[in-house]
């Protein structure tokens, strides 16, 4: 049986081309027009990946992301209209996975969705037994959970992963083009902002001050590290 995906956009004919061109690659599709309807498809069955307009009917797709996010790891990706804020595009605090920017071609959702669906089966097995901390930033690589102190601190998919590459190679600067291949894990042709904006979000979660970095710190014209001071 295929992976199964929910297209939800609200454009009739783009959700036909799509579901017709991925049922010929074997994966199984399920549609829907709005927002409300999307949650319930996906509350009652299981899907390996949702493709996600951002403007849709009833509830718009940052919301049904969000809502998505607050029971399941499932990969989204989001379809998003040209021109729209860096910040939603990349649905960093809903937790989105990746985006498309609209027109797009259609061999670029193939591999883009192989490239996510990759990813998310290659994460699940971590080896890794075991707990990170520095200072009193904990990392659990298992349970993919970070606390600080005695404070849970809820990550999205991508900045975990950045954080586990920069707390399991500590003191060593990554490129945007080095941490666009390691965590996003495809050749990206993008915005490079879009490592810039999950360091950002990512810093004002685990950081007391942005303004004063005490563990991602910035290496001028590199890239950025992870402390290697305990």
């Amino acid at each position: 049986m295929g992976k199964r995906i929910l297209l939800v956009d609200d454009e009739p004919l783009m959700l036909k081309g799509l579901k017709y061109t991925l049922e010929q690659e074997g994966y199984e599709t399920d549609l829907a027009m709005d927002g409300e309807e999307a949650l319930a498809k996906f509350l009652a069955q299981p899907f390996d990946l949702v493709l996600l307009d951002v403007m849709l009917p009833k509830l718009d797709g940052l919301s049904v992301c969000q809502r998505i996010r607050e029971q399941s790891n499932v990969p989204i990706i989001m379809l998003t209209a040209k021109g729209e804020d860096m910040d939603k595009i990349l649905g960093l605090e809903y937790g989105a996975d990746d985006y498309m920017t609209k027109p797009f071609n259609i061999l670029e959702v193939r591999a883009r969705i192989r490239t996510v669906l990759r990813r998310a089966g290659s994460s699940t097995p971590m080896e890794e037994k075991k707990i990170l901390r520095v200072r009193d930033l904990e990392v659990n690589l298992l349970k993919r959970t970070v606390k600080l102190g005695n404070e849970e601190i809820k990550l999205t998919a991508k900045e975990f992963d950045l954080l586990h590459l920069f707390i399991t190679n500590r003191g060593r600067p990554f490129s945007r083009q080095e941490m666009l291949e390691h965590v996003w894990k495809y050749d990206y042709t993008g915005d490079a902002r879009t490592v810039d904006v999950h360091i950002r979000r990512l810093r004002e979660k685990i950081e007391r001050n942005t303004n004063q970095p005490e563990f991602i710190l910035t290496k001028w014209k590199v890239g950025y590290y992870f402390t290697d001071q305990d």
